[in-house]
């Protein structure tokens, strides 16, 4: 990895950046909990569970309760964005009172299969606008700004994305297409790789995976990365793989994945609207010239159906 280092730690640790809101917190869990030691894991499952409870605990109490130490509950708290306990359960305290004022409800029950359409319909509305809420609450919003400011001056994009994430890619391209923006979606790894050896310093290269751990992403970001081209990745695991290529990192809420529930459903719908808010940030910036473009091909589009 080179670029200075990632600017020591990269783009996504908690170190210098701001504690997350006491809304972000369960978000924050579910992303970084893959990336945790199992003691871990079990001081920050605890705090998402039961953030009344745990807030009215002292660092002792919560390393008791969690079968751990006081070290590993001051890791945990330090890994999850917080300066230190005591800002832990600040945070807790706050969650707390947005779950009994009912502005965060709790986790609703997975999909049974012998669940009437009604309750799917329910069930699938209430896991959609919390994998948004969960998304917008934890996504970087300094980090998205330089994101939005690179695209928006950039000679071209390119963006890879494989099966789900493909789609995504697909639909970011489509819209920065329709206000004069020169992108590209590429799906198949080998083309992905010969355009990314084509790229170089003024061009943005997004890469989109879930897991952060898809090879056939990881690859032509590591080689826009090493051309010189600013490279974005948007990913629902801050600390995996992909991440290491990526000057900037989006990150996605957490994927829930059921028996009838794919992790691909949930993290398409944070994925997307990741991509809108860097598309919109893209247009804003380039209004100007993205308000004609659109107007175009609206027009041109009108113009087919009238025919």
């Amino acid at each position: 990895m080179t670029r200075e280092v990632k600017e020591t730690f990269g783009t996504s640790g908690s170190l210098g950046g701001r504690p997350p809101a006491p809304g972000a917190l369960a978000a924050k869990v579910r992303a970084l909990a893959p990336s945790m030691t199992r003691s871990m894991q079990r001081v920050a499952e605890a705090v998402a569970q039961d953030p009344a409870g745990c807030a009215a605990l002292t660092v002792t109490g919560l390393a008791e309760l969690t079968g751990t130490s006081e070290a590993t509950v001051v890791r945990t708290a330090r890994l999850l964005g917080y300066p230190g306990y005591r800002d832990l359960r600040l945070a807790l305290a706050g969650l707390a009172a947005q779950q009994q004022s009912g502005r965060a409800p709790a986790i609703t029950t997975d999909i049974a299969v012998d669940d009437p359409i009604a309750d799917v319909v329910a069930k699938l509305a209430y896991d959609e606008q919390q994998t948004l809420a969960d998304t917008a609450a934890a996504l970087d919003t300094a980090q998205l700004e330089a994101a939005v400011s690179a695209a928006a001056h950039a000679r071209r994009i390119d963006v890879y994305g494989v099966g789900a994430s493909g789609l995504v890619a697909q639909d970011l391209t489509q819209k920065l297409l329709r206000i004069g923006v020169i992108a590209h979606a590429h799906s198949d790894p080998h083309l992905a790789v010969t355009n990314a050896v084509q790229l170089r310093a003024g061009d943005v290269a997004i890469a989109i995976t879930h897991s952060g751990s898809t090879g056939d992403v990881i690859e032509p970001l590591r080689v826009a990365f090493e051309r010189g081209a600013t490279t974005v990745a948007i990913t629902g695991r801050p600390d995996s793989p992909v991440t290491q290529y990526a000057d900037h990192v989006l990150t996605t809420s957490i994927a829930r994945e059921t028996e009838l529930r794919p992790a691909a459903m949930s993290s398409r719908t944070s994925q997307l609207l990741v991509v809108d808010c860097l598309f919109v940030g893209v247009a804003q910036r380039t209004y100007e010239t993205a308000a004609p473009a659109l107007s175009a091909s609206y027009e041109a589009l009108a113009h087919r159906h009238r025919r």
